[in-house]
């Protein structure tokens, strides 16, 4: 029944359509006027059924006047017929048009070309709306100037969302200034809590560890307001240290996007293995290498949807027995990963270290 309701009033509406006669009437009255190449039943049709803003303005006569408005032009801007045409367009403009945009429309009238511009325009009840602006030059058959054609488009919701963006990446700018300077403040306290109580190697370690964060945090802030981060480029921040020439490190996975929350313990736990792989393992020689691969894994029966990393040393010192992980750095990692409910698992291989990191995740993977 309310398909057949809805059925009912789209044919109305199209039929409605149908008889705006506004068209043929401008045409009736500008026989003297023939478009080049163009058919008036042609025109008349697509001037009474667009659902876009279209008006012709006059050159030749007194303050370029409106001659024709078709009916979504008086939809869009809430006037009647006998209020638009013989005005000039400036009508609808109000005290917060820019005039930079109305001058570029002035300047392509005087020169005959084409412009699109964006103006802030007013309706007849003094509503705003942004309207983008497409106007041009219509020729006859000798190439006589005969009107000014202009389409406008609301795109009012447009502008509204590039606001929305600009705002959130002015934010995130702001943001990273602050968390610059608060990672700066807090290195500051470590190294004079250091030099206090002669700990400066323990205050050298935890600073390194607040300049991952720092690296981890600073190239997602632009997205982290979109709800999500590309966790590969943390990753990449985080290690960029360790492998300057870029040879070393192979990034293997691609595009999987993550929580915000996840750049702590992801730049965290890849600072600790890089850490190691510098002291004991693939970094500790001239030849050892490193891959790093992350991927997402969907809901078993038995495990929650997770993002998994995968961190593989080759080519680094022999290990001839398993090695027991221990120490700070195995501890920090152990904890932050374990307050993510995830977990951690080593493999202590004879060319080098394999340990895999689970954490739950629940969001898009895309």
């Amino acid at each position: 029944m309310e398909e057949g309701k809805r059925n009912m009033t789209n044919e109305r509406d199209q039929v409605h359509r149908a008889y705006d006669d506004s068209p043929q009437r401008f045409l009736d009255g500008n026989e003297q006027d023939k478009f080049a190449g163009a058919d008036s039943v042609l025109f008349e049709q697509a001037m009474a059924q667009t659902r876009m803003a279209i008006c012709l303005s006059d050159p030749h006569a007194d303050d370029f006047p409106v001659v024709f408005a078709n009916r979504a032009f008086l939809e869009l801007t809430g006037y009647l017929e006998d209020e638009v045409v013989g005005r000039n367009c400036r009508f609808l403009q109000g005290p917060e048009t820019d005039p930079v945009n109305v001058a570029k429309v002035r300047t392509a009238i005087e020169d005959e070309t084409v412009v699109v511009v964006e103006l802030l325009n007013y309706r007849k009840d003094g509503t705003r709306f942004w309207n983008a602006l497409h106007l041009g030059p219509i020729y006859n058959e000798d190439g006589k100037l005969l009107y000014y054609f202009g389409s406008q488009w609301d795109v009012s919701d447009v502008h509204a969302a590039r606001a929305e963006e600009e705002y959130a990446k002015t934010l995130s700018r702001e943001l990273s200034h602050r968390m610059k300077n608060m990672f700066a403040v807090i290195g500051s306290i470590v190294n004079i809590t250091g030099r206090t109580h002669d700990i400066r190697s323990e205050a050298r370690m935890i600073n390194e560890r607040i300049q991952a964060l720092g690296r981890a945090y600073e190239p997602t802030l632009d997205e982290a307001s979109l709800g999500s981060i590309e966790l590969g480029q943390a990753m990449r921040s985080v290690l960029a240290p360790y492998d300057p020439e870029d040879r070393r490190i192979r990034y293997l996975g691609n595009g999987l996007r993550a929580d915000p929350n996840f750049v702590s313990v992801v730049g965290l736990s890849l600072h600790e293995l890089a850490t190691n792989a510098v002291k004991h393992g693939a970094f500790s020689n001239e030849t050892g290498t490193v891959s790093v691969d992350w991927k997402h894994r969907d809901a078993a029966h038995d495990t929650p949807e997770q993002i998994e990393i995968e961190w593989i040393e080759r080519g680094g010192p022999q290990v001839a027995q398993p090695v027991t992980a221990s120490g700070s750095g195995h501890s920090i990692m152990q904890s932050m990963v374990a307050m993510a409910g995830g977990t951690i698992t080593y493999d202590w291989k004879s060319d080098g270290l394999a340990v895999t990191i689970a954490i739950p995740h629940s969001g898009s993977a895309a």
